[in-house]
């Protein structure tokens, strides 16, 4: 054992020192990617509305998009899956082509009207961008996995102008229930330079306003707790029904552009026959009307139905905006029913649906507080923790891990992608083989 002549704190120095110059560097990559992505993003939403005869485009957009990831992508086609690989299993640095390709799709998905996020573009963009640091600062596996970390907080924090939800994101959402502690420090001063460097090029990020709220009682406690389980079910038929949608479509549909052509076509016509835009793009217009008044009751079951056909028939962006969407147009909806202010049920239901979609209780509870202000805390944290429960093994991204199941007992390690094969094997096993699967899994 290495005899330490110095104050332990001494040897802290060099690694304060490292990560802070490699986290600014990722964060003015990152920062500077995510703020020309919001611009071109404005840009595409802007002209979209001003010519919405666009939307009978959509197929040729989702087929061109589909044809250019199946010549030049297919290295970089599982997306944020292959950030959360590559952190738990580090293998080779991830392509540099991620950042334009997943930029030009998500971009082109929104100016033709698909239903579409922007949170995987922008985590996808900051971790290929932090990866391409590996060889030329000739890291090791173990840095290289918080290089990756601190990638996604980067992106994540600029995109939304949330800086400590951006951080406790890329150390939570890697495995249900564990968090990776030794990339703390570079995640944060990733998170909070990337913030600064979108607002240093004049990224100005939506303001929403809590205008009331709640005392907290039994009464509002027990409201919240039964809107968190209403939440988390709409997390978990959302994240199923998008997996589902893909996996049926890359089943029955061979040849990989004509399935965002066939979504787009459906979308399209979709449109045509409700007779409203609202549902697709990024619907911050919505989200924000949510916290102001009352809703169509069904706003929520809209946009869920056009996200899913966008993201299961393969159309690049992102799930996390169209789960704000959801949240706050289902806590609107909710709002009467528990007695509780539109406001407080539209921010609460904001985050929580994201975090029983995404298995992010933490980070869902600091984004609400950074968004609505710290009077939410509270029953936001409840609702969120409760929607985490709910929406069970299940999430949007396949490739993160069990780090401790919620309930019962699943091996640690195992991707929640494999928890229902897992499952179906060890239910359809011989007793005596189903005993031994039991043993192994404890």
């Amino acid at each position: 054992m290495k005899n330490h002549n110095y104050p332990e704190q001494l040897y802290l120095l060099p690694y304060i020192g490292k990560w802070t110059l490699i986290a600014c560097l990722i964060a003015a990559l990152a920062g500077s990617a995510s703020a020309f992505f919001l611009f071109a993003l404005d840009w595409a939403t802007h002209w979209r509305e001003r010519h919405a005869w666009i939307i009978w485009l959509l197929p040729l957009g989702g087929f061109a998009v589909g044809w250019l990831y199946l010549h030049t992508g297919k290295p970089v086609e599982a997306g944020n899956n292959l950030l959360i690989d590559e952190i738990h299993d580090p293998r080779k640095v991830i392509p540099l082509r991620m950042a334009p390709l997943v930029l030009l799709g998500t971009v082109a998905s929104h100016l033709f009207g698909a239903s579409v996020g922007r949170e995987g573009t922008a985590v996808q963009m900051g971790g290929a961008l932090a990866d391409q640091l590996t060889h030329l600062l000739r890291l090791r596996p173990e840095d290289r996995r918080i290089l990756l970390m601190a990638g996604i907080s980067a992106g994540f924090s600029s995109v939304f102008g949330t800086p400590m939800a951006g951080a406790i994101f890329a150390l939570e959402v890697l495995a249900i229930a564990r968090m990776r502690y030794e990339a703390i420090f570079p995640c944060f001063v990733a998170a909070i330079a990337a913030d600064q460097v979108g607002l240093a090029w004049g990224v100005h990020h939506t303001h929403y306003e809590m205008s009331a709220s709640a005392p907290m009682a039994l009464w509002s406690v027990a409201a919240v707790m039964a809107a968190g389980v209403v939440f988390g079910l709409a997390g978990m038929i959302f994240a199923n029904s998008t997996h589902t949608l893909s996996a049926f479509m890359k089943r029955h549909v061979s040849y990989a552009p004509l399935r965002p052509f066939i979504g787009g076509l459906i979308v399209a016509l979709a449109v045509w026959a409700v007779g409203t835009h609202r549902y697709i793009g990024l619907g911050i217009p919505v989200i924000v009307d949510a916290f102001q008044q009352a809703l169509a009751p069904w706003d929520f079951l809209g946009k869920m139905v056009f996200t899913v056909t966008s993201l299961g028939s393969g159309f690049k962006g992102g799930e996390v905006t169209p789960l704000f969407y959801i949240g706050a147009t289902l806590g609107n909806a909710l709002a009467p029913l528990l007695h509780l202010p539109f406001p407080l049920l539209a921010g609460i239901g904001f985050v929580a649906v994201f975090a029983g979609a995404a298995n992010t209780p933490l980070a869902s509870t600091i984004m609400a507080i950074e968004l609505f202000g710290p009077q939410i805390g509270p029953f936001a944290a409840l609702a969120c923790v409760v929607a985490y429960l709910f929406s069970g093994h299940t999430g949007i991204y396949h490739a993160q891990r069990v780090g401790q199941a919620k309930l019962g007992l699943l091996p640690k390690g195992l991707r929640i992608g494999e928890v229902g094969g897992y499952r179906r094997k060890l239910s359809a096993a011989p007793a005596e083989q189903a005993s031994d699967l039991d043993q192994r899994r404890k």
